[in-house]
């Protein structure tokens, strides 16, 4: 089971997820009040560098950004997969240097079915109109887990400490995301990054 925690921003929590077993942690770069600087995430990168291995790989995350911009990013940033979350086609993707994890909504459009068997990692989310994730809004279960049986998925969207271990359950994915989940008051909780890691690792072992 991979563990993605997403949206941090500061070198402590990104240690804590390290600490704590996280398998990938998640920078944003796209508009967001959980967006930060490239200056910001080589600093991040840094910091998780300087403890000891195994290190979480890095992940990107981008929204409807030119793939040479992404590739500059990840070029500075040190990233070990891009994540593109908003409306790119196959051909974006082509142009992008790093493995890619590709946020899918569930929405039935052509767009998103062009994705599904084409060889690149998906990541369900939640369907809001006008957003592009992060919302804490659930996904869809009974799709995930219907998706989950002929493509392995990452499972985002609405998850937190006592629900991850329900959603592994039905959906079986290959890995699970959270970032609203384990926030207080809209700023990261070392406690609940490390309540969701163990509950997603016990539910991973059962």
């Amino acid at each position: 089971m991979i563990i993605k925690i997403c949206g941090l921003r500061t070198a402590e929590h990104a240690i804590v997820a390290a600490d704590a077993g996280a398998d990938m942690i998640g920078l944003v770069f796209a508009p967001s009040r959980r967006q930060v600087s490239v200056e910001q995430a080589v600093a991040i990168v840094a910091a998780l560098r300087r403890i000891p291995p195994p290190h979480p790989k890095i992940v990107g995350l981008f929204v409807n950004t030119p793939p040479a911009a992404v590739n500059a990013t990840a070029d500075a940033v040190g990233l070990d997969l891009v994540q593109l979350s908003g409306d790119e086609s196959l051909a974006d993707a082509a142009g992008v240097s790093r493995p890619i994890l590709k946020s899918i909504r569930m929405d039935g459009s052509e767009r998103e079915a062009a994705w599904v068997g084409a060889g690149v990692r998906l990541l369900v989310d939640a369907h809001v109109a006008g957003a592009y994730g992060g919302t804490g809004a659930r996904a869809d279960w009974a799709a995930a887990a219907e998706l989950s049986r002929r493509a392995p998925i990452m499972l985002a969207g609405g998850l937190d400490p006592a629900s991850v271990a329900a959603a592994i359950a039905q959906v079986r994915p290959w890995g699970v995301d959270v970032s609203s989940g384990v926030e207080e008051d809209g700023d990261k909780s070392a406690a609940k990054i490390r309540a969701f890691i163990a509950a997603a690792r016990g539910a991973a072992r059962s």
